[in-house]
Parts: structure tokens; C-alpha cells; sequence
């Protein structure tokens, strides 16, 4: 039997998806949507923790974001490659998971696994509705319905925002459950933000996503499709 969801968040590294989309997720629970979470490596190369460290915190989190699935992928930390195999790899979750929705992160991004992963994901989502490609025992083929990028730390306007004030709270919690990463230590001390700045930060930018979309907290999205409207006195936002 397939454990299915309805929307699968797919990211390169555990915390990633916290950090980007992890309120929507929580949204997406309070409507009844059941959520998952795809990381494609375990951490192993991260300056901070060790690989064990990450699996301890991401479950912790995946219970905080109220997600029903979580699980990593053992590409190689730093080195995501958009590989024939690492396609198939994600397919065969796709193909498991059998998701309407999935989200990647955004296509540009400074740390290469990052954009590499949005590439890879797309073209898993393809490769795993194609019939005559066998993945292992999950070889029934699925294609989501519609894919959106976590576009947060991109310099990009959003094709939409997602609501998270009710969240917001909770989404910052789960996003701490990863002390290796975010307690102050001498370890990445010139990489990574002091702790008592990440919370300024990361409610400083959900406020002004929820600026643009007339909420007060809310996390961005793109699209890459055109929007399709059937009544245009039900479009949400305010003009003037």
C-alpha cells in the first residue's frame, strides 16, 4: 500500500525545509492536508553536528511541523548532483509518496546543493510519471500535479504567500529543534548568525512577505506556471 500525502516539501539538507516552507506545512496540516518532508543528504559535511545529530533534530522538528513522513536520501553532503541515479533515487519517493503538490527550493541560490536540488527534483517529478521507467518496487508511475519553488532567500517576487501567522511561532521552535546548527559555538562561529539574531531575522523576513500579501507573517512561492482565475471578485490582496 502507498503512503501517500499531499504535498511533499523535497530540500538538500535537513533544516532547509524549516527554514523556507515549514509554516506552510503547518498551514497545509491545520487544513487537513497531510505533509512530508524529502532531505537528500544527512549532514555529514556540515561544519556544525554530525550526521546522527541532524536525524535526532529533523524528527524532532518533523513532529513540531506535524509532518506524517520524513526521511533522507544518502546523496553525499555537498556534492548533490543531478544524476540519472539520484533522479531515480527521488523518483522511486515520488512514486511512493504519490504527491499532488511538491516543493523545491528555488532555482537560484548561493550554496550549489541548493540549486542543484531544484533541478533535480523537477526532473524526478518528470522522470517518475514516465510508464516505462522502473524504479524498484515503487514503479507505478506518478507525476504532482503542480510543483512550486521556496523562494525566501531569493531575490525574486513571489508568484504568492502563504498565510503562517497562526504558525509562526511553532515554525521558529522547529526550526531551533536543530541546536547542533544553531547553539552558539567556536564551530562556524564566522558562518553562522549568533542565535539571539536568528529569531529577528526570520520573523523580519515572514513580516515583509506578509507585507505583500496583507497578512502579518507569510512565506513566498513561485510558480512557474500562469495563474488561472474564474472570478475575479474573489482575487485575494488589495490593489490601493
Amino acid at each position: 500500500m502507498h503512503n501517500t500525502c499531499d504535498i511533499l516539501a523535497i530540500a538538500a539538507h535537513r533544516d532547509d525545509v524549516e527554514q523556507t516552507c515549514g509554516g506552510t506545512l503547518l498551514h497545509s496540516a491545520s487544513l487537513g492536508l497531510s505533509t512530508a518532508i524529502l532531505d537528500l543528504t544527512r549532514g555529514e559535511a556540515g561544519t556544525r553536528g554530525t550526521a546522527q545529530d541532524r536525524e535526532a533534530e529533523a524528527n524532532e522538528a518533523a513532529r513540531m511541523l506535524q509532518v506524517g513522513w520524513r526521511e533522507a536520501l544518502d546523496i553525499p553532503d555537498g556534492q548533490v548532483e543531478n544524476t540519472w541515479e539520484n533522479r531515480i533515487k527521488v523518483a522511486s519517493v515520488i512514486r511512493r509518496l504519490r504527491p499532488r503538490v511538491v516543493i523545491l527550493p528555488y532555482w537560484k541560490a548561493r550554496h550549489p546543493d541548493h540549486a542543484t536540488a531544484a533541478k533535480l527534483g523537477y526532473e524526478a517529478c518528470f522522470v517518475a510519471g514516465l510508464t516505462k521507467v522502473q524504479t524498484g518496487s515503487e514503479s507505478t508511475p506518478h507525476r504532482p500535479f503542480k510543483i512550486l519553488y521556496a523562494s525566501l532567500y531569493a531575490d525574486v517576487r513571489p508568484s504568492m504567500v502563504v498565510d503562517i501567522t497562526p504558525y509562526v511561532e511553532q515554525r521558529f521552535a522547529a526550526l531551533m529543534a536543530y541546536r547542533s546548527q544553531y547553539d552558539n559555538q567556536n564551530a562556524g562561529s564566522r558562518i553562522f548568525v549568533p542565535r539571539e539574531e536568528i529569531r529577528e531575522r526570520t520573523f523580519s523576513m515572514a513580516r515583509f512577505y506578509g507585507l505583500l500579501g496583507g497578512v502579518r507573517y507569510a512565506e513566498p512561492f513561485v510558480q512557474k506556471e500562469v495563474g488561472l482565475v474564474s472570478d475575479l471578485t474573489m482575487i485575494p490582496v488589495q490593489s490601493i
